[in-house]
């Protein structure tokens, strides 16, 4: 079966190791993405994001632009295994060639800093999807409310901080230029938002459903209907936390029964046309039922014994993205 992961951390992942002094490839590590595993998996293609955390790089651009250049430079060693993709047409040349797909994206619209330009210059260097936010406040807009208290995490949806002005421009020059508008990270009222000032497709690239797991990071069934219907949709997150409520003690492990358990739920509620895969492999810890690429046949497996056809377990795997991609992406 094909795929298409809309969500991996691993270029940042691999920056971090080689920072360190540590050894790292692109093709073969013991991260949970590498070409390798992803050739076993049968992928098509993969989203490699530039992860940045604008609280540890005082320069996010700067950082970026270094990320940029390391994503480059490991797709260049193994161009007879994956080819960089900026337009749907590469998608279907790599594939006739037998060669996966690379589509870069950002995580994290505060590397721009507010600036249009930085904007086109990462258009120009190959970047079509990026969040507006991550987990602070930028130019652009607010994630929804986090904190610690005693080392444990809690969250809250924000109702109040929607995209700034700057974030509505950023969002009207994405369309224009061919950039999918990612709301996984965004506050409610920023997703909100985006449905008001966009008038194409967008996607939530690694966000399950709110009420499946109540994190506020998941989307309200009122989001995913609606994201169904602007032909939008929401790529499958691996990550224990967004998959079911746990509690501070409890053995974190992400399972496939939890993910069967999201997919039933956004298919009840936006049809199975709005479901894709949004693994955020190399952003997660925990144990995981699925560690790598080349376990994705646990879901096929799982998505058959649930009683998915053969038909709606593509569109899930690689053909609603896919979708997405020809629409925007010229």
């Amino acid at each position: 079966m094909k795929v298409i992961d809309m969500h991996c951390d691993t270029i940042s992942e691999l920056y971090y190791r080689r920072e360190a002094g540590k050894a790292y490839s692109l093709l073969k590590n013991d991260c949970h993405i590498d070409l390798e595993r992803m050739k076993k998996g049968d992928y098509c293609l993969q989203n490699f994001a530039l992860f940045t955390e604008l609280t540890r790089h005082e320069r996010p651009f700067e950082y970026c632009m270094k990320l940029v250049d390391l994503f480059y430079t490991e797709i260049a060693k193994h161009e007879d295994l994956i080819g960089v993709v900026t337009c749907y047409e590469d998608i279907e040349r790599n594939r006739k060639e037998g060669k996966m797909s690379a589509l870069l994206t950002i995580e994290e619209g505060g590397v721009c800093q507010g600036e249009i330009a930085f904007l086109r210059n990462f258009y120009r260097l190959g970047v079509r999807m990026m969040t507006l936010t991550w987990n602070h406040k930028n130019e652009l807009a607010s994630p929804n409310r986090i904190w610690q208290e005693h080392g444990e995490a809690f969250f809250e949806p924000d109702t109040e901080h929607g995209l700034t002005e700057k974030g509505i421009e950023f969002v009207n020059e994405m369309e224009a230029l061919g950039i999918i508008v990612d709301i996984s990270h965004l506050s409610d009222a920023g997703i909100e938002d985006v449905f008001r000032y966009t008038k194409k497709s967008f996607v939530a690239s690694h966000s399950n459903a709110r009420t499946v797991a109540s994190n506020p990071r998941n989307l309200t069934d009122d989001m995913i209907r609606r994201l169904s219907e602007r032909g939008g949709v929401a790529g499958l997150n691996y990550c224990a936390a967004f998959l079911y409520d746990w509690k501070k003690g409890d053995t974190v492990l992400s399972r496939v029964e939890h993910m069967i358990a999201h997919i039933k739920h956004m298919k009840q509620v936006g049809g199975i046309q709005c479901i894709g895969l949004g693994s955020d492999f190399d952003g997660i810890g925990g144990e995981l039922e699925m560690k790598s690429p080349e376990d994705l046949p646990i879901l096929e497996a799982a998505m058959k014994k649930a009683g998915f056809t053969e038909s709606e377990i593509e569109a899930v795997f690689y053909k609603n993205v896919l979708r997405v991609y020809e629409e925007i992406l010229h």
